[in-house]
């Protein structure tokens, strides 16, 4: 519509609008009539038949950031073990990567709790 202005456009809106509200009104309808004629709505075995493919992917995805949280780690070692040999916190360690502009597994700024868990991805359950 090249020739469309404000007040076009305006009422292109509203009736879009006023559809949209016909199309909600008339699909509430129907499932409340298909109800009421006893049709069961929705997946007849419930979050069950979900509970399997959920677990799955949730195992691939937790796979998946295992591998990219020790890829990040092997980068950082051998910042890591330079701090660890100065015998600094993980709160000093976490600063001295973010002076650094070290990014941290996330892409922001280091904090305690990472520098610890890098460790652990390292297989170094203590450092300082």
């Amino acid at each position: 519509m090249p020739h469309a202005n404000r007040l076009t456009l305006h009422l292109l809106a509203a009736i879009a609008e006023h559809e949209r509200e016909m199309i909600s009104q008339r699909t509430k309808a129907a499932l409340q009539a298909a109800k009421a004629r006893g049709v069961r709505l929705g997946n007849p075995n419930g979050a069950a038949a979900l509970l399997d493919g959920c677990r799955a992917a949730a195992e691939r995805s937790a796979v998946v950031r295992r591998a990219k949280a020790a890829q990040h780690a092997t980068g950082v070692q051998p910042m890591l073990e330079d701090l660890t040999r100065q015998r600094l916190s993980h709160g000093r360690m976490a600063g001295a990567l973010n002076a650094r502009g070290v990014p941290s597994p996330s892409g922001g700024n280091w904090y305690p709790e990472q520098v610890r868990r890098t460790f652990q991805a390292l297989g170094v359950h203590e450092a300082v």
